[in-house]
């Protein structure tokens, strides 16, 4: 079948939904299952293709378990619900289901960390990718803007193994194409990585220091080969807007026999009881760019 060339809109959710649809037209082995979030930008899908569409209303074990069921056929399933509910209340069927019986899919977990914040703490999922990390050989996604929403469906879709695509609605202003390691600035007096769609406060929080600046919207697999070439001191920053320290362990791999010193900022563990916005919940986490600056300057200058 002829591809869809998908317009690109400005909201990484809405991207999601018409290029999945536009996905679903050109490959007859995809299948969609919901558990009602997000349905509203699958009309279209379900009129097209009703056979492949499935909403099992709000049961998520038997949302992984049905998308499982459906790659062990032969079917690329795309499985999505709020990440909180697809990986952290359903993990034991997304380890047992995809992981143990050794399919793929494509799960794509909304919401983040912070988007639904005035839900309240049952939609927050804040550890959503050291989960998904435990498992092996599994592809994370955080695009960052629409066009690397529809760039990263894509290139999962195509695959046949198990990837986490996780959308949310904060977003950068520039988009970058392919999954590794970008620079966006370069400097000597350390190296800031930036992981998903907290660029735009890294390169504020950076004005004016001598740093390199990397962007990646591929969580895994790291790219190391660019991160070893690209460092120029033993200074670095890891940002990722998520459980502080979920990808410590892959910058440390990649510099075994290099002496470096780590400072590693993300969601912190601590319980916040406010219902609060996104913004005021990034902002309690260090995460808006006056806060990664604080501790920025406080560990460079250290």
């Amino acid at each position: 079948m002829t591809a869809t060339v998908t317009p690109l809109l400005r909201d990484p959710r809405a991207q999601f939904g018409l290029t999945v649809t536009d996905l679903m037209g050109e490959d007859l082995s995809t299948a969609l299952v919901l558990a009602e979030i997000s349905a509203r930008y699958f009309g279209e899908a379900l009129r097209r293709h009703p056979e492949r569409v499935v909403n099992v209303g709000i049961r998520e074990q038997l949302l992984v378990n049905v998308g499982a069921g459906l790659a062990l056929t032969g079917m690329r399933p795309i499985v999505h619900t709020f990440g909180t509910f697809l990986v952290e209340r359903a993990f034991e069927q997304v380890k047992l289901g995809f992981g143990h019986q050794g399919v793929g899919g494509v799960l794509v977990g909304g919401g983040g960390s912070f988007d639904a914040s005035t839900s309240g703490r049952t939609h927050q999922a804040q550890g959503d990718i050291a989960l998904m990390d435990t498992l092996p050989d599994v592809v994370i996604h955080a695009p960052g803007t629409a066009a690397e929403t529809d760039e990263v469906l894509r290139r999962a879709v195509a695959d046949d193994g198990l990837h986490y695509v996780r959308i949310v609605e904060q977003t950068n202003t520039e988009s970058f194409a392919g999954p590794g390691l970008h620079v966006v600035r370069r400097g000597s007096g350390g190296t800031v990585v930036a992981l998903g769609p907290v660029l735009d406060e890294v390169l504020a929080a950076t004005a004016g220091r001598d740093v390199t600046v990397l962007y990646a919207y591929a969580v895994r697999p790291f790219d190391a080969a660019t991160f070893r070439a690209v460092l120029t001191s033993p200074e670095v920053v890891l940002v990722e807007p998520w459980l502080a320290g979920t990808s410590s362990r892959v910058v440390a791999d990649a510099l075994p026999d290099v002496p470096h010193r780590l400072l590693a900022l993300g969601t912190r563990r601590l319980e916040l009881r406010h219902y609060g916005t996104p913004a005021q919940h990034q902002r309690a986490h260090g995460l808006d760019a006056a806060g990664i600056r604080r501790s920025l300057d406080a560990f460079l200058d250290a």
